[in-house]
C-alpha cells in the first residue's frame, strides 16, 4: 500500500502531465494513455490510484480550482491599493493565462466528467465559477471602501468580466489577446460604477 507522501507525489506527477497534454493537444487528446506516457509511467499507475479516468479528471479539475485560492487572496488584499481597473486587469490576465481556459472545454467535452464534478460542484463550470466568486469578492471589498458605487451589482459585474474575458481567450489555438484588450474590457464594464478613478492608459507588458 503506498504511503500518503508517495500518493501525493503520484498525483502531482499525473496532474502535471494531464495539464501539459491538455494545453498541448486539447480535450480530445487527453486520454489515460496520453497522461501516463507524458508522465513517464505505466498506464496501470493511474488506475491504481483513481477509480477510473473520469474520476482522475474530476480530481485534476478540482485541484486546479483549489490553486486559484492564493490568487483570490492576493486580489482581496489589493483592495484599496493601486487602481480598481488595474487590479482587475492583472487578475484576468492571470486567470486566462493559466490552464483555466483549457479546463472549460474539457468539462463541456466529457459528459461523465461533468456528472462527477456535480458531486462536489453543484452548479456552474469550475474555474469560471471560482473566478466569478474571486472577482465579486474583490468588488465587494472595493464597494465597502467607496471606490465603486454603493449600488453596484458586483455579481453581475463579475460574471460580465469573466464571461467577456473567456470569449476573448476561447480559441486556444489562436494568439492570446494583449493585456490592453482586457484593460479595455474592465474599463468599459466598470465605467458606470467607478468612483474617483481615472483608468488611464493600460500597461503594454
Amino acid at each position: 500500500m503506498p504511503t500518503g507522501v508517495h500518493l501525493r507525489d503520484v498525483r502531482e506527477q499525473l496532474f502535471g502531465a494531464a495539464e501539459r497534454v491538455l494545453l498541448r493537444d486539447g480535450p480530445s487528446g487527453l486520454t489515460s494513455r496520453a497522461v501516463t506516457t507524458e508522465a513517464g509511467c505505466a498506464k496501470g499507475v493511474l488506475h491504481r490510484h483513481f477509480t477510473d479516468f473520469d474520476g482522475f479528471l474530476a480530481e485534476f479539475v478540482l485541484d486546479r480550482v483549489d490553486r486559484m485560492d492564493p490568487q483570490a487572496a492576493a486580489l482581496r488584499e489589493a483592495a484599496g491599493t493601486g487602481t480598481v481597473v488595474g487590479n482587475l486587469t492583472d487578475a484576468l490576465v492571470a486567470v486566462f493565462s493559466s490552464v483555466a481556459v483549457a479546463i472549460v472545454p474539457l468539462v463541456t467535452f466529457r459528459d461523465e466528467l461533468r456528472a462527477r464534478l456535480r458531486q462536489a460542484w453543484p452548479a456552474g463550470v469550475p474555474v469560471l465559477t471560482e473566478a466569478c466568486v474571486m472577482v465579486a469578492g474583490y468588488l465587494t471589498a472595493e464597494r465597502d471602501l467607496g471606490r465603486i458605487a454603493a449600488d453596484a451589482e458586483v455579481d453581475t459585474l463579475a460574471a460580465t468580466l469573466i464571461g467577456t474575458g473567456h470569449l476573448l481567450h476561447a480559441d486556444r489555438t489562436g494568439t492570446a489577446p494583449e493585456r490592453a484588450a482586457l484593460h479595455r474590457v474592465v474599463t468599459t464594464v466598470l465605467a458606470g460604477v467607478l468612483r474617483g478613478e481615472r483608468p488611464g492608459r493600460p500597461r503594454v507588458d
